[in-house]
């Protein structure tokens, strides 16, 4: 576990779903206006069969027990991840207090420290700040057909 003076970040686990659940939800419906439903995202239910395989994880940015932001990691084995559910309550958002930021850190330093040297990720084209943000952290765009298999 993570601690800075405003928030901690630690590894979530089946019984956060409904946070995150509560926490994604609004921000990718209301929000951002996509069409995507608890349905259509079987992960955010099952967070330990999903994420919490062999050097994967989830993990969770707490303020005062609220769940305040999340982010993803699979391992989809050759030393490759895939980041997703990276989402920050829109009001803690920006540079202070740095929840995505310290949210990424901690999923670099554990795909460093597993042997994951690959990183992906995908993100709607609505959400401008979150290409900057990937981008700060050392992502490029790539094509669609030059992801591997």
């Amino acid at each position: 576990m993570e601690t800075t003076a405003d928030f901690t970040i630690h590894l979530l686990s089946n019984e956060h779903a409904t946070q995150a659940v509560d926490l994604i939800l609004p921000i990718q419906q209301v929000e951002f206006k996509v069409a995507v439903t608890l349905d259509d995202q079987p992960d955010l239910l099952d967070i330990d069969g999903y994420y919490n395989q062999p050097d994967g994880g989830f993990w969770g940015a707490f303020k005062e027990g609220e769940l305040i932001g999340t982010i993803g990691l699979l391992n989809v084995g050759h030393a490759t991840g895939v980041i997703r559910k990276m989402f920050v309550r829109s009001d803690l958002r920006g540079n202070p207090p740095g929840i995505a930021q310290r949210l990424m850190q901690s999923l670099l330093d554990h795909s460093r420290n597993h042997g994951i040297t690959d990183l992906y990720l995908g993100t709607v084209d609505k959400m401008k700040a979150a290409h900057r943000f990937y981008e700060r952290n050392g992502f490029r765009r790539i094509a669609g057909q030059a992801l591997p298999a």
